[in-house]
């Protein structure tokens, strides 16, 4: 099992974490091979889908030296249990639940709480988080991440929620560890169709945007 610093050093070099919701059990793979073509290689599967958890197993099995893979939309501590026993190596959820972080930490697993306000991230934080979900990151925008930085510039954290290439490297300047991105990568329409070299490049995309605010 990784350490937690690993992981976070192989989230933060990915550029952005891929947020994979609505896709089919039988294409999670296919998905996951054209995203790390393009460069992003953290992966998260969020666990609204019902085969979450074997879809975590799978991706483990077939690319999880590759990617570093994460559940999302982790609401309570059980589904965190079986994401961490199907293989997740990070936990994300949309809200801050002490029981979520607490079994987290007990693993050894990285946990991203969902955070909106100062204050919900310093107790998030205190709680033992690794970091932190500013979400969602469209309403709050790159001014609200960069006025919580300013404050507590030394907490970690991801904005997700309408993340693109267009606006990812505002976000990285205002002080993102790393951006959260669903459907900018993980185009429904061309996953349906099959094409997946779409995928790879919407990740070519928002990787260079991320690199380039990194700069």
């Amino acid at each position: 099992m990784a350490s937690k610093s690993d992981v976070m050093t192989r989230v933060e070099a990915s550029g952005a974490v891929a947020v994979l919701r609505g896709v089919p059990g039988e294409q999670i793979v296919p998905v996951a091979e054209a995203l790390l073509a393009g460069g992003v290689t953290a992966l998260e599967v969020t666990a609204d889908n019902p085969d979450a958890i074997e879809m975590i197993a799978d991706l483990d099995a077939a690319v999880g030296d590759e990617a570093v893979i994460g559940a999302g939309t982790v609401l309570d501590s059980s589904t965190a249990v079986d994401a961490i026993r199907a293989g997740a190596e990070f936990v994300v959820a949309p809200h801050f639940d002490p029981e979520v972080v607490d079994t987290c930490n007990r693993y050894g697993t990285v946990v991203a709480p969902g955070i909106y306000t100062p204050t919900e991230a310093v107790e998030a934080a205190e709680q033992g988080a690794d970091f932190l979900k500013l979400f969602p990151a469209s309403s709050a925008g790159s001014g609200h991440l960069s006025s919580i930085r300013g404050a507590l510039g030394q907490l970690e954290i991801m904005p997700t929620g309408g993340i693109g290439p267009d606006n990812a490297g505002e976000f990285v300047e205002s002080g993102a560890f790393v951006v959260g991105a669903g459907g900018a990568l993980v185009d429904g329409g061309a996953i349906e169709r099959e094409e997946y070299e779409v995928l790879t490049e919407n990740a070519e995309e928002l990787v260079a945007a991320v690199e380039s605010a990194r700069e």
